[in-house]
C-alpha cells in the first residue's frame, strides 16, 4: 500500500500470526499498554487476523522481509449506528520504537479506513498519573500528534502489575459527516473494489 525508506506497508495473512504475536507478547507480558494478561496461542491470534480482515483492515510494516510493526481496526460497538466509527490499534516492535514506524502505520491505515468510508477513529489507551515500569503516556502523546483529541477518561479501571491504571478514549474524524452518509465498505469490499479498478486500467 505504501513504501518509505525501503519499509512497505501490506495487509497481513494469517501466516504471519508468529511474528506479530512475537512484537504483541512483550507489551502483555511487560506493560501496561494491554490490559490482556496471557499470551495467546498462535491459532488464536491468526484467528484474530482473520476475523478482523472480513471488515476491517489489518496492516504490517515490513523491511527485507522482517515485520517491524502492525496496525488494525474494529468494531467502536456492535450496534449498526457506530458503523462509520473504529476502535484502532497499533503495535510496533520494541527495538524499532521512535523509528517513524508507527506513523506509516497510522497513515496507512487512516487512508484505508477513509477509502472505505469510515468517519471517526477511536483510541482506547491505558494512563498513568504517574509513570512507572511498566506504562508511560507515550501513545497518548503520539496520537495527540496524529491529530487525536481527548474525549474521556475513565479512573482506575484497569488492574494489572497490582497497579490501578486509568483509561482514555482519543477520537479522530476523518470525514464529512452527512444526513444521506452512504454505508462504509467492508475492507474486502474495498479490497475487490481496487482489483476491479486495476483490470479496468488495464483494458484502457
Amino acid at each position: 500500500m505504501s513504501a518509505h525508506t525501503e519499509i512497505t506497508i501490506r495487509t497481513a495473512r494469517e501466516s504471519d500470526a508468529p511474528a506479530l504475536l512475537n512484537i504483541y507478547a512483550p507489551y502483555i507480558v511487560n506493560t501496561a499498554i494491554t490490559f490482556e494478561y496471557i499470551v495467546p496461542s498462535t491459532e488464536e491470534f491468526a484467528g484474530r487476523i482473520r476475523r478482523t480482515l472480513q471488515k476491517y483492515p489489518y496492516l504490517v510494516a515490513e523491511q527485507q522481509n522482517k515485520i517491524l510493526g502492525y496496525a488494525y481496526a474494529g468494531p467502536f460497538h456492535e450496534r449498526a449506528a457506530y458503523d462509520w466509527a473504529v476502535e484502532t490499534s497499533i503495535y510496533v516492535d520494541q527495538t524499532q520504537r521512535h523509528t517513524g514506524i508507527g506513523r506509516l502505520l497510522h497513515d496507512a491505515l487512516e487512508h484505508t479506513l477513509q477509502a472505505q468510508g469510515i468517519l471517526n477513529m477511536n483510541a482506547c489507551i491505558a494512563c498513568t498519573s504517574k509513570e512507572d515500569p511498566h506504562l508511560d503516556n507515550n501513545s497518548i502523546e503520539f496520537h495527540t500528534h496524529m491529530g487525536y483529541r481527548l474525549v474521556g477518561e475513565f479512573y482506575q479501571c484497569g488492574y494489572k502489575f497490582h497497579t490501578w491504571y486509568n483509561m482514555v478514549w482519543m477520537e479522530k474524524q476523518i470525514g464529512e459527516h452527512r444526513k444521506d452518509q452512504p454505508v462504509p465498505l467492508t475492507f474486502k469490499e474495498l479490497l475487490e473494489s481496487c482489483r476491479q479498478q486495476d483490470k479496468k486500467k488495464h483494458l484502457i
